[in-house]
């Protein structure tokens, strides 16, 4: 039986992809993405959005990037994938407005993928499925109300599945996550 090759694209693709998938079904364990920086964003984009979603992102050279998906570029409120290669203060209030979902359609709540650095920084404790008992994770680069804000949205089955890549690894924390910061 004869198996189609994947072009370049399709295996960057289905590598990306699949580091996503594994990144949420094990939250706080890292898997490693076939790009770094800037273009593992773009390579996730390429991975997730397509004709039928949308995204919102304020980094110019990024959004460049993903018109050629087909997706829609939404505000905040709307966007159904946000992209936040570094996320300042002045971005929460983008994050205040995105959505959540509802108890109808959670489906419609966003994906966050936001940049940080791994493996420095102040130490939040992970609890949930996927995680035996617990998995300390040092997260920096992040605001300190990103965690309060994103505690607030978690009413499951709503809330925001988020993905956090530092260059070339990404953690994922889907919404049942829950997050508690280590003194």
């Amino acid at each position: 039986m004869a198996v189609p090759l994947m072009s370049p694209q399709e295996e960057r693709n289905h590598v990306t992809f699949t580091a996503l998938m594994r990144a949420l079904s094990h939250p706080g364990r890292e898997q490693r993405l076939p790009d770094t920086g800037l273009a593992a964003f773009v390579a996730i984009g390429d991975a997730l959005v397509d004709l039928e979603t949308s995204y919102y992102t304020p980094h110019d050279a990024l959004a460049a990037a993903l018109v050629r998906t087909g997706a829609r570029f939404l505000s905040p409120l709307q966007a159904r994938y946000q992209f936040y290669p570094q996320l300042h203060d002045q971005h929460l209030d983008h994050l205040r407005v995105a959505p959540t979902g509802d108890y109808v359609a959670p489906e419609d709540s966003a994906t966050l993928v936001v940049g940080c650095v791994i493996g420095s920084g102040p130490a939040v404790e992970l609890r949930g499925p996927g995680i035996r008992s617990a998995i300390e994770v040092r997260i920096d680069g992040l605001p300190a109300a990103f965690w309060s804000l994103r505690a607030g949205t978690l009413r499951y089955p709503l809330g925001w599945d988020v993905f956090l890549v530092a260059g070339d690894r990404v953690i994922g924390l889907p919404r049942t996550t829950r997050v508690e910061m280590i003194e």
